[in-house]
């Protein structure tokens, strides 16, 4: 019956809806709410409701109703009616003001708020699907080497617990975590991992799936809310409403305490932005406003002081709350913090384990095995340089290798052969008998192998791991998280503003390629000299080769500088199409204006017979070919080499354009060069100018060269075809670049 009348009463509270006329007790609401334990002063979210209801050229109202988060129904019916910017905003900082307000309520332990809590849990409505991990005699070891890098790991993950992974160094922690997810790589894998009890791969829930790495992939050149903004755009259900992703993203902002810096760019290594701390904080909420079931974290309290590393386990903690997965890679957190996780996972060395259960259990377990705790010493602490051997256990007869097999018959596991001396000398140290070893404790000695099949195994070795990792990648798997994310041509949308406004912050970067051509065009025009005989071929290559490669120096930042970003998201699932056509899309304005830039100088100080317009047609094409193949370089070679072959390429390729093509090898040779279309269509543009007693020189020398009047076309057209058939090839390289 309390049950009832609490939730008739809540239901009746929140469905009053206050208009215009009502300002002045919707700005006193935010108080009221505050002021109900303790008096306390009205929050940041508070003040900001009230300035934007305060507002006088505001004309709609504030509805209350849209404060309950675990009601689904509300959510997507309040989010569907809401359009203008301010609406949106009231309605994101609406619903974190009732949740923070709903918390503080909670919190009380009188008889109506455990009434609110129970009413509260049961209307709520789970939004996540939840994602189980269960795995028993994960094995890994390195192909074509008898090395393990994890050995007989078992345990579970449950979905509303924060599991963190602890050891020394080289304990295979990272990898550990990377095997659940489907990212080790190069490995032969043994054991069963067990998604929500079926065996079916993680691949098949990665749009569910939250994975933040060790360094912190973040653009620089974005802003905090702008880099968490468009990871809730592309990876979000895209039937849910622009309102309840704001809401997300700033859910998100309040939670990580990163409402400060909001609109501060992250910054580069050249350019400071935000700090160390909060740029780690960016790179977790990348994750989390995609609200995934199941998220891994690669030490995301690296670098992090206890403050803040206190915040992100409170944010990661409301998120478990939400029945999200969380696992986590630790290094020597502080008590606090170790006291705030679920379970804990010990690794020795070698990857086996030493522990996997309850934190609160943990030194419990040591301290039956003979290793307490010393008093004003930090636990975790203590195991792992326990594991290390930095540190002797205290108890006689226990040493740090033994530590895995006690666990596995401490849990009934099966042990190794190789492993079962530890056995023997456990059982020896508990009855007092002298230890003798088994024949599995006994080295055997390979013989050693010859120079040619070592060779041969190496060679086995790379191409299989080129094989798996291609297999990985062009990999197909059924998705069973029955999110459906926005199409590519949204995604495209998305990318198209994402990288306009980069383009934008990096103006100083255009402006010096702009001057660059400028002052190239000004000596080269000058130097140029048009004669009747040669139709200013000479000219025209130089002119080849000064705009290939300082338009292919300028397109390589276009694909070098976020490679790292690229490989995140593509391994989150966002469209590499998407990605590479907005790109192109956008740098088509350099392709347009960056001929203009050159003529301006070139043409007017050579002053050649053809027409302005003749000569920036062929420079469109020029550029268009050469930014194709500036993108295979900047994909798929790293940086410096990048540059080396764009300075290279068109200086040997105008040097085989411009010789005799006296043989069939050179003669194809030369109609692969794209600079010999560029060159052909430049004389052709000025030989059609020379009419009257000029013919017979103008029919000389385009028989020397081998060129025809009617090719112009032609050779437009080669260019462009030269163009797209990189593009391709680009794409094709960005593809098989994914680092899975």
């Amino acid at each position: 019956m309390a049950k009832d009348i609490a939730k008739k009463r809540t239901m009746e509270s929140l469905n009053r809806t206050f208009s215009r006329r009502k300002s002045q007790k919707m700005s006193d609401l935010p108080n009221t709410m505050a002021n109900v334990e303790n008096n306390k002063e009205p929050s940041n979210l508070s003040k900001m409701m009230d300035s934007i209801e305060n507002d006088p050229n505001s004309q709609e109202g504030f509805d209350v109703q849209i404060g309950d988060k675990n009601v689904k129904k509300q959510q997507m019916t309040k989010g569907k009616n809401l359009h203008t910017h301010s609406q949106i905003l009231r309605y994101a900082y609406g619903q974190i003001e009732k949740e923070k307000a709903q918390q503080e309520k909670n919190t009380n332990l009188t008889f109506s708020g455990v009434i609110s809590m129970a009413t509260e849990q049961g209307e709520e409505v789970r939004k996540r699907p939840v994602i189980e991990i269960a795995f028993k005699d994960i094995t890994l070891t390195l192909k074509g080497k008898n090395k393990h890098l994890l050995r007989c790991v078992s345990g579970k993950f449950m979905p509303g617990r924060i599991s963190a992974v602890m050891g020394p160094s080289g304990a295979g922690k990272t990898t550990f975590l990377s095997a659940l997810v489907g990212k080790a790589r190069g490995c032969n894998i043994t054991g069963e991992i067990l998604i929500n009890g079926k065996n079916d791969s993680i691949h098949c829930y990665k749009k569910i799936t939250g994975f933040v790495p060790q360094d912190d992939i973040v653009h620089g050149n974005l802003t905090v809310e702008e880099n968490l903004r468009f990871s809730a755009r592309c990876r979000l259900s895209a039937d849910l409403p622009k309102a309840d992703k704001v809401l997300i993203v700033e859910r998100v902002i309040e939670s990580l305490g990163l409402q400060p810096v909001r609109d501060s760019l992250v910054g580069t290594v050249e350019k400071r932005g935000i700090s160390g701390g909060q740029r780690k904080r960016v790179n977790v909420g990348l994750e989390m406003v995609m609200e995934p079931s199941l998220l891994i974290l690669d030490e995301p309290t690296t670098g992090l002081d206890s403050a803040s590393s206190s915040l992100l386990l409170k944010a990661l903690r409301r998120e478990a709350l939400e029945g999200v997965n969380i696992c986590m890679v630790l290094h020597q957190p502080s008590y606090t913090l170790f006291r705030m996780f679920d379970d804990i996972v010990f690794l020795a060395k070698g990857g086996l384990t030493a522990y996997h259960g309850p934190v609160k259990n943990v030194e419990e377990y040591f301290a039956s095995i003979g290793i307490p705790v010393p008093d004003r010493v930090n636990p975790p602490d203590h195991f792992i340089d326990i594991l290390e051997g930095l540190v002797k256990p205290s108890a006689t007869g226990v040493t740090h290798e033994q530590l895995p097999v006690r666990w596995m018959l401490h849990n009934g596991y099966a042990v190794p052969p190789d492993m079962l001396h530890f056995v023997d000398q456990i059982a020896a140290a508990s009855g007092g008998a002298t230890v003798v070893p088994t024949s599995q404790s006994i080295k055997v000695t390979e013989n050693e192998q010859s120079f040619f099949s070592e060779f041969w195994e190496d060679l086995r070795d790379n191409i299989q791991s080129q094989l798996d990792r291609l297999e990985a990648i062009f990999m197909t798997s059924k998705d069973l998280s029955n999110r459906r994310t926005p199409s590519i041509a949204r995604q495209y949308r998305y990318f198209i503003g994402r990288v306009g406004k980069q383009r934008l912050r990096e103006a100083k970067l255009q402006a010096v390629d702009y001057l660059l051509l400028l002052v190239a065009g000004a000596i080269l025009g000058m130097l140029t000299k048009v004669n009747d005989n040669s139709f200013g071929s000479l000219g025209y290559t130089f002119t080849i080769i000064a705009v290939s490669l300082l338009c292919k120096i300028g397109a390589l930042r276009s694909f070098s500088n976020d490679k790292l970003n690229y490989w995140r998201e593509s391994a989150s699932g966002i469209s590499s199409l998407a990605h590479f056509l907005s790109k192109d899309t956008v740098d088509l304005f350099n392709t347009i204006i960056k001929p203009v830039v050159f003529l301006s100088m070139f043409y007017f100080f050579s002053n050649p017979r053809s027409s302005f317009a003749s000569n920036y047609v062929v420079l469109l094409c020029l550029v268009y070919c050469v930014t194709g193949i500036a993108y295979i370089f900047a994909i798929y070679f790293a940086y410096s080499l990048a540059q080396l072959w764009s300075v290279l390429l068109p200086v040997v390729m105008t040097l085989i354009a411009k010789q005799n093509d006296d043989s069939i090898l050179m003669h194809i040779i030369m109609k692969v060069c794209y600079p010999r279309w560029a060159l052909e269509a430049f004389v052709i543009a000025n030989a059609e100018r020379y009419t009257g007693v000029w013919l017979i020189t103008r029919c000389t020398s385009l028989l020397v060269s081998r060129y025809n009047l009617g090719d112009w076309d032609f050779c437009l057209i080669a260019l462009v075809v030269y163009g797209i058939v990189a593009r391709i090839v680009a794409f094709f390289c960005l593809v098989i670049s994914q680092k899975r």
